[in-house]
């Protein structure tokens, strides 16, 4: 694989180059891994340059149904978009549970588009651990709007927000108990709300939601001091208010551009990367080093049972790797 992939291709917009070396990144593979480090290198100058959009919501919300209407919709409007949705994943088999490019069948047929789904497996956060990487080569393969779309809102749903420009919360009609619901967490990372299948009968019901999401907005301190959080309506399904939305994407970057904080949030989007990077290696090392080792069992087992806090077993475990391979 790494023998025929050059930068060259994914910079030329090589859609093969491309797919391979998204493979390339999510191998476990220690040559894999190395060749990918190499790969990200060279390309990085070629990268920073699109807009970062990561959309999130419950399950049934419609986000697909979202994202194909909004892709469809930037194409129109002149723009290659690419689209990284993370798949929920099968605890059993741990391979993807749905398919988006069978839910976005208009989408994936647009050739400026560029649809990559990949299992959520074990990582938190609703992406995967490389979607960093994936959002950075098809940055370099020439895509100008890069949506990441997540499994669903979770207190770790942090993770998207960390690593795009614009955080857009889909929610569906209907406030009260399902306002008392939404996690202060998740609301606070949004940048635009959107209230989706308003149709049907139930534009009024979502007219009243955004009033009382609006209201609740208030009381949070939005995340960019050039930009106040935006809620509307919208149906995905009839394409209505799509290109409203749009409209709020491109104004939101237009005032951290104006506000001179797009670089202030790259560079913090760097640093999240670098230690979340940290974090998972460590642990896929700590895992590799001593998955074969009794004690990992017995630890398990302990806490498990109630017999050992999680704390003190996590100790252990730090300290008979650091042991072992501290020096290595």
């Amino acid at each position: 694989m790494t023998d025929t992939l050059f930068d060259a291709d994914i910079l030329s917009g090589d859609r093969r180059a491309l797919a391979r070396a998204i493979t390339l990144i999510e191998s476990t593979r220690r040559d894999h891994r190395a060749a990918a480090g190499t790969l990200l290198e060279q390309l990085m100058p070629h990268t920073g340059r699109s807009l970062r959009i990561g959309i999130s919501g419950a399950p049934g919300v419609g986000k697909s149904t979202f994202i194909e209407a909004l892709g469809n919709h930037v194409i129109d409007q002149g723009y290659k978009p690419a689209i990284l949705t993370v798949d929920p994943s099968s605890a059993i088999s741990g391979g993807s549970i749905l398919g988006d490019k069978t839910r976005m069948e208009t989408l994936a047929r647009r050739p400026e588009a560029y649809i990559r789904p990949s299992p959520s497996g074990n990582t938190l956060g609703g992406v995967t651990r490389r979607s960093r990487e994936t959002l950075l080569l098809c940055e370099a393969a020439g895509f100008d709007v890069i949506f990441v779309e997540t499994v669903g809102v979770g207190q770790s749903e942090t993770r998207v927000a960390e690593m795009t420009d614009m955080f857009v919360l889909l929610l569906q009609p209907g406030a009260g108990d399902e306002l008392q619901g939404i996690k202060r967490g998740i609301m606070e990372l949004a940048d635009l709300v959107l209230i989706n299948q308003a149709d049907d009968g139930r534009e009024a019901l979502a007219n009243r939601s955004a009033a009382d999401y609006r209201h609740a907005l208030h009381l949070l301190r939005p995340r960019s001091h050039g930009w106040t959080v935006e809620v509307a309506t919208c149906s995905a399904r009839d394409c209505i208010g799509i290109d409203a939305a749009w409209d709020a994407m491109l104004r939101h970057r237009q005032a951290l551009d104006v506000a001179d904080e797009i670089e202030t949030l790259r560079a913090e989007q760097a640093r999240h990367w670098l230690w979340s990077e940290v974090q998972d290696s460590l642990v896929a090392d700590l895992r590799e080093k001593l998955g074969d080792s009794h004690r990992i069992s017995e630890l398990e087992r302990a806490v498990s049972e109630g017999r050992v806090p999680a704390t003190i077993a996590a100790k252990q475990l730090l300290d008979m790797y650091l042991e072992r391979h501290g020096n290595d």
